[in-house]
C-alpha cells in the first residue's frame, strides 16, 4: 500500500489498551476515558474516574481497574469528589435528553422549550444547546421529524389526509404541507396512495459492481440501487411506491443510466445529471457533506458530524447515511468508523470496500488495505 491510497481523516480515539495510555488519560484528566476504566490510589484507598479533579497521585501508587465493581472488590472505596460509583455527568445528560425525546414523541402537540428545559432542570439556553449536541437537531426539528414519521404511518390508516396530519400532532395542515415534499418526497395525498399519480422512470443495467437500478422523477434521479438480483431491485422500488406509475426506460433514459454507470466507474469525472434529493433538513446537511468528500479519501462519522456543526451527532449521521437512496452519487461509502474500519453499507460492505479500492487506485495508483 502506498501513501496515495485512501487517505482517512485523522480521528482515532485512544483505545486505552495499555497501562501507559491509561496513565496519560489520568494525567490529562481525559473525560473520554470515563467509564472505560477506573484507577485506584494505594496510599489513600480510594478509586476514581480518569477525569477526577483531585490531586494526582504518584504513578507507582496507581492501579487500573476495568470497572467500579472490580475496584471495590480489590478493597478500594469510591472517591467522594468524582463519585465513580454513580452515573457520570455525560451519562446523566444523555439520560435527560433521552427523556426529553420520549416526552416529545408522546406529546399530542410539540411541548414548549421552556417546559422541556424545566423538566430537565436546565436553563432554556443550556437545554437547547445540549439537545442539539446530543441529537444533531433542535428540539423543534426533532418534534417535526417525529410527527412526520407519524404522518407517514397514519396516512395508510386514516380515513383522510387531514385526519392523519392532525392525529400526528400538527396544529394545521398548512404547516405540514409546507414541508411535505421534502419529508415525504411528494404530496401527502400521493404518498398515502403509494405514489399514485407519480410517474417514475427507471431502468436496470449492469456495472462493474453488478446489477444497478436507476430511477427518476420529473425533478431528477431519485434512486440509484445496487444489488445482486435485478428483479429484487425493481421490487425494492415497487415496495417504496406501490402505486406509482413505473415507466420503463426510453432511449433518452438509457443515456441517463449510461452516465450513471460511467460515473460509478470513474467517480472523479462527476455526475452531470439533476438529482431529486429529498430528506429532512439534517439529512440534507449530512448528504451535502458527503458529496464534498473527494474520491480516494474517507471521513469518519465523527468528522462529518463536526463538519455540519454537530460534533456529537455521530449516530444521527450514521442513520442519515443508511437512509441514502442514491448510491455513489451521495457517497456514503466514503464514511468509515473512527478507527478507519469499514462499517455497514446499505448495498453490502464488500461493495463498499471495492468502491474504496477502485477510487484509491484511480486517485494515486495504490491499493487500499
Amino acid at each position: 500500500m502506498t501513501d496515495a491510497a485512501v487517505k482517512t481523516v485523522p480521528d482515532v480515539k485512544p483505545s486505552y489498551a495499555s497501562d501507559e495510555q491509561k496513565w496519560q488519560a489520568v494525567v490529562q484528566r481525559d473525560p473520554a476515558a470515563d467509564g472505560v476504566f477506573y484507577y485506584s490510589v494505594r496510599t489513600t484507598g480510594v478509586y476514581c474516574r480518569p477525569s477526577c479533579a483531585s490531586r494526582r497521585a504518584r504513578r507507582e501508587n496507581i492501579r487500573f481497574h476495568a470497572s467500579a465493581q472490580a475496584a471495590e472488590q480489590a478493597g478500594f472505596r469510591p472517591c467522594k469528589r468524582c463519585r465513580p460509583d454513580q452515573q457520570g455527568p455525560a451519562a446523566r445528560q444523555a439520560a435527560l435528553i433521552a427523556a426529553a425525546c420520549r416526552t416529545i414523541e408522546k406529546a399530542s402537540e410539540m411541548p414548549r422549550l421552556e417546559d422541556l428545559a424545566r423538566a430537565a432542570q436546565m436553563s432554556r439556553f443550556h437545554f437547547h444547546r445540549l439537545f442539539r449536541a446530543q441529537t444533531g437537531v433542535t428540539p423543534k426539528a426533532y418534534g417535526d421529524a417525529h410527527r412526520a414519521r407519524r404522518v407517514r404511518d397514519a396516512l395508510g390508516r386514516s380515513a383522510t389526509v387531514t385526519e392523519a396530519i392532525y392525529d400526528a400532532g400538527f396544529n394545521s395542515n398548512g404547516r405540514f404541507y409546507e414541508t411535505s415534499p421534502e419529508v415525504l418526497g411528494m404530496t401527502p395525498t400521493a404518498f398515502r396512495a403509494g405514489g399514485r399519480g407519480i410517474s417514475i422512470r427507471f431502468a436496470v443495467g449492469e456495472c462493474w459492481l453488478g446489477p444497478i437500478l436507476v430511477a427518476a422523477t420529473n425533478r431528477g434521479v431519485c434512486a440509484i440501487l445496487l444489488g445482486d438480483d435485478p428483479d429484487a431491485l425493481v421490487r425494492d422500488l415497487q415496495d417504496r411506491f406501490p402505486n406509482a406509475q413505473l415507466v420503463g426506460a426510453d432511449a433518452e433514459f438509457e443515456q441517463w443510466i449510461a452516465q450513471v454507470v460511467g460515473f460509478i466507474d470513474h467517480p472523479a469525472y462527476g455526475l452531470d445529471l439533476p438529482l431529486d434529493v429529498r430528506g429532512t433538513a439534517f439529512q440534507q446537511r449530512v448528504w451535502q457533506a458527503l458529496r464534498e468528500i473527494p474520491p480516494g479519501t474517507t471521513a469518519s462519522y465523527a468528522e462529518i458530524a463536526r463538519r455540519i456543526g454537530q460534533p456529537r451527532a455521530m449516530r444521527a449521521v450514521a442513520q442519515a447515511c443508511a437512509s441514502n437512496w442514491l448510491a455513489v452519487a451521495i457517497p456514503c461509502h466514503r464514511v468509515v468508523r473512527t478507527d478507519g474500519a469499514l462499517s455497514g453499507y446499505r448495498w453490502g460492505v464488500e461493495r463498499k470496500r471495492a468502491l474504496l479500492d477502485k477510487e484509491a487506485a484511480q486517485a494515486g495508483g495504490g491499493t487500499r488495505a
